[in-house]
């Protein structure tokens, strides 16, 4: 029985999908869910923190709120009222993923089978992926 769900959420359309059944999971089981949206922030390493990236990093926190405000509005709408906790970390999707699952004693994480970008995929594996293979929890990876 899955008691604590955790769903990584960047707005994809994989990632709306694992979402949804995120959400009839936790109906189901009387679970609550920790939505966790990660701004990639690797591309600032080595550049000088000027102005511009951090108005670039304010922009991408920006996204990530906005992807987990409609998670939260995918709940309300489709009347599934589960408990849903919000967390934004940065840095690498899979170790924040990771991490967040045993800081929240996770039970399950749902993830969408691809994120946004194809190029990240080719450049960094699939999160998905790696979130699978090094998991504590059982893993469902959504189509």
């Amino acid at each position: 029985m899955y008691k604590r769900i955790l769903v990584p959420t960047d707005g994809s359309e994989f990632a709306q999908r694992a979402e949804h059944i995120a959400l009839e999971i936790a109906k189901s089981m009387d679970a609550e869910i920790f939505a966790i949206s990660v701004i990639e922030n690797s591309f600032v390493n080595g550049l000088p923190l000027d102005e511009e990236v951090f108005e670039l990093t304010s922009i991408l926190k920006q996204d990530s709120e906005k992807n987990i405000e409609d998670f939260e509005h995918m709940d309300e709408e489709e009347n599934f009222n589960v408990k849903i906790t919000s967390i934004i970390k940065e840095g690498s999707p899979a170790k924040e993923i990771l991490t967040a699952a045993e800081e929240e004693d996770i039970d399950l994480i749902v993830v969408g089978s691809s994120g946004k970008s194809k190029l990240d995929k080719f450049l960094m594996g699939s999160v998905a992926d790696k979130v699978s293979k090094h998991a504590h929890c059982s893993v469902l990876v959504v189509r």
